[in-house]
């Protein structure tokens, strides 16, 4: 994790050269669907050299990214050295929580939109955590690698499967770590049931359901500055499920999705699409910019995934109607099931009730079966915020593991994988719901590639 001296400068051109002419080769082939030659080794299960403090770049410290400067500030081994974003009040913002925590200053750019060439350039950053429009999620990751950084996106990783190929052969070319940070794997209710379904208590798996309900018609009213003045622009873009993961990921793990089994192809639909422009309709002028825009995405959208194994996955996306929030977060096995909001289960064996009801006391499960992880560190995380202490959990164990030689908990391939859900609902709902294949992101390493473990 050496700075940019000429032995470095010299290895980085090449990597960048090699990146080149990989991306120029493989374009032809993943248009095709074929699954494009490796430039470099796999990086599952990449263990990279422990680090006695992990020196932490941050780009974009708006509405998500303020949550991580607290967060790294509270982690022990954590520094963060390093601060970019063109918006100068956040970056004010988090100049100030630094302060309030005593810690040491960073170097802070804002000058322009590849200011955060600055922040890579520098010989004090090992990681880079990157909290920016989705637009910028892509090449930021694949500039930071480039530059020897490991690098950690917010979801979505990318918006197009060429973009997620990328990452994967950019990831495998440098030998670096690119992890979506996907916060709800690290939810208490989410690491509970893993440790279930790794016991065996629902039997077989079959079937999950997954999503991201979250009324968001909101952040239209977020113009110039904030989430919803790019956010926006997507629902008269694309007609899809524009923000798959959140629900997917827990559900993916449990299925050993990448390590076991893989995510075959999808079908997908969607509602009208009516909600978004009656809110312009009721809360903007009618010469106003939100009554200018045709949204075209569905309120409801709906995805079918059918794994390699027979498994059925439903992913569904609403941010437009009014309904309460919804992950579903349900795994369905052999022996019984686990649904969420609001939790509860029934088995056939090993219930304290009929499986034809429902028991909704959770007391006793969180008693049994909380996720050593959690039982560590839950009340640490609880204190310190974040989801309800998911993100904080997150990071920690993000450092946790570069400081003691351990693989990280999700790597490029899941982020591809799950991500991959965005692009390909597109592509489905405007083919009449046709199936499209996802691409083996991991060229076949899922079939040896060792499950999640129960850590902590």
């Amino acid at each position: 994790m050496s700075g940019f001296d000429r032995r470095s400068f010299l290895k980085a051109s090449m990597v960048t050269a090699a990146a080149t002419a990989l991306a120029a080769c493989a374009s032809s082939e993943r248009a095709t669907g074929t699954t494009p030659k490796a430039a470099g080794k796999s990086v599952m299960g990449l263990v990279v050299p422990k680090m006695d403090e992990v020196r932490v770049g941050l780009i974009g410290v708006g509405e998500r990214g303020i949550g991580f400067v607290h967060h790294f500030s509270r982690i022990e081994g954590a520094r963060i050295t390093a601060i970019c974003d063109t918006d100068t009040l956040v970056l004010a913002r988090a100049e100030k929580a630094i302060n309030e925590y005593g810690r040491d200053k960073p170097a802070y750019f804002s000058k322009g939109d590849h200011a955060y060439r600055d922040l890579l350039n520098r010989d004090d950053v090992d990681i880079v955590v990157i909290a920016t429009p989705w637009a910028w999620h892509h090449p930021m990751a694949k500039e930071a690698m480039l530059a020897g950084k490991h690098a950690f996106v917010e979801v979505p990783m990318a918006g197009t499967i060429e973009e997620l190929w990328d990452l994967v052969d950019t990831a495998e070319l440098t030998q670096r770590n690119c992890m979506m940070m996907e916060n709800v794997c690290y939810g208490r209710d989410e690491l509970m049931v893993l440790n279930m379904v790794r016991q065996g208590l629902f039997g077989e798996l079959l079937h999950g359901e997954a999503a991201y309900i979250h009324e968001l018609r909101w952040q239209m009213k977020e113009i110039d500055r904030k989430t919803g003045s790019w956010r926006t622009a997507y629902h008269a873009k694309y007609n899809g499920n524009l923000y798959p993961t959140h629900g997917l990921g827990p559900v993916a793990q449990y299925m050993n999705i990448n390590r076991g089994d893989r995510l075959d192809y999808l079908t997908s639909v969607s509602s009208p699409s009516l909600g978004r422009a009656a809110y312009a309709k009721r809360e903007f002028p009618a010469d106003h910019q939100r009554n200018q825009l045709k949204y075209i995405c569905g309120d409801m959208n709906t995805s079918l995934i059918k794994t390699v194994k027979g498994r059925s996955i439903m992913v569904q996306h609403d941010t437009t109607t009014p309904r309460p929030y919804s992950r579903h977060n349900l795994i369905q096995g052999t022996n019984g099931v686990f649904a969420g909001f609001p939790n509860r289960i029934a088995l056939e064996n090993g219930g304290s009730s009929s499986y034809h009801e429902w028991d909704e006391n959770m007391d006793s499960w969180y008693a049994k079966y909380d996720h050593p992880l959690w039982t560590r560190m839950g009340k640490e995380a609880e204190e310190n915020g974040g989801h309800g202490g998911m993100d904080f959990l997150m990071c920690w164990r993000m450092i946790y593991c570069l400081r003691n030689g351990e693989a990280l908990d999700q790597d490029v391939y899941d982020g591809a994988a799950w991500s991959a859900v965005f692009p390909l609902s597109v592509a489905s709902v405007g083919d009449r719901g046709n199936s499209k294949d996802f691409p083996d992101f991991t060229r076949g390493v899922w079939q040896t590639a060792k499950p999640l473990g129960i850590v902590g």
